[in-house]
């Protein structure tokens, strides 16, 4: 038995165009060949793989046969594939960038993310994506060190020399525990009474904020590196912590989560800033991301009664 040749992305084109408009006639029209080279170039593929792609007889127009059905997949996703190759080669003569590394910090709303990242995927088809989730000075960290070309940082930003910044909102922090914790239980919160129990913080991975404590009230603190373990630790009642608050406010209204009102923590904003290094200027894909999280963060309203954390 033989082995089926390789065939051209010529031919291959020749033979969808055949199955889309229904005809030899119609494939030629569309390619702007003559009817014979298309007739040729279907011989040519079907001799190339060794079987019979269309029927011909007893129909006036060209019919898969099981063998071309088969094939159709294969030859369209092949199409497909080429398709995308030349809009990215195309991209990338204009100055469109292939990838487009981004950080965000964690306490970013995922719902904002997600509205950024959906409407890139639609307006940059061609362009591919990596992310990087993190906490604290490791955003900015990552675009200091070139492996992001884009920050969505926390307020750790402002002390970073070599990168330029922009505004690009603020998210309420608020300070939350399980139902069952002590703090919860008690009718009013002493001050300093926080400072008996255990308080969950986010660490930074890191070592851009070695020494330094953002909104650290007790002596006795758990660090966890990761913010869904610290939500998952809270809603267990272990310790409470400031969470933002459209990541707790679901459990707030169902009570899995009660907010504290702690006379001496009561929150505070979280501030993001958009970051890039100002001698490695983002392309056109990374600069779209960048005034789109700017343009949503204008729109955030500080909470009343919170100052920035």
């Amino acid at each position: 038995m033989s082995n089926p040749g390789i065939p051209t992305f010529d031919q291959l084109r020749i033979f969808l165009a055949v199955v889309d408009t229904g005809s030899f006639a119609g494939a030629a029209r569309r390619l702007g060949r003559a009817v014979s080279v298309i007739s040729y170039g279907v011989a040519n593929l079907e001799a190339q793989l060794g079987v019979r792609l269309f029927e011909r007889e007893g129909t006036r127009k060209p019919r898969l046969t099981i063998e071309g059905r088969a094939v159709l997949s294969e030859a369209r996703a092949i199409g497909h594939g080429f398709d995308g190759l030349r809009a990215k080669v195309q991209g990338l003569l204009e100055g469109l960038e292939a990838e487009v590394n981004l950080a965000v910090d964690v306490m970013l709303p995922s719902a904002r993310l997600g509205q950024v990242l959906r409407a890139f995927a639609v307006e940059f088809p061609t362009v591919s994506l990596r992310l990087h989730v993190e906490a604290l000075g490791a955003v900015t960290t990552l675009v200091q060190g070139r492996k992001a070309v884009l920050g969505i940082s926390g307020p750790v930003a402002a002390h970073a020399d070599e990168v330029d910044r922009a505004a690009a909102g603020a998210v309420a922090m608020v300070p939350v525990a399980s139902p069952d914790h002590p703090l919860a239980r008690v009718e009013r919160i002493s001050p300093g009474e926080g400072r008996q129990h255990v308080q969950l913080v986010l660490t930074d991975r890191s070592s851009s904020t070695d020494g330094q404590d953002f909104s650290v009230l007790s002596d006795r603190t758990w660090r966890l590196a990761d913010l869904g373990a610290k939500h998952a630790l809270l809603r267990e009642g272990i310790g409470w912590g400031n969470m933002p608050m459209p990541m707790v406010e679901r459990d707030l209204a169902t009570g899995v989560l009660v907010r504290l009102e702690m006379p001496d923590h009561v929150g505070g904003m979280y501030r993001f800033a958009s970051v890039w290094r100002r001698d490695v200027p983002p392309g056109p894909a990374a600069c779209w991301l960048r005034q789109q999280f700017i343009d949503l963060g204008a729109a955030d309203v500080d909470a009343p009664g919170l100052a920035d954390i």
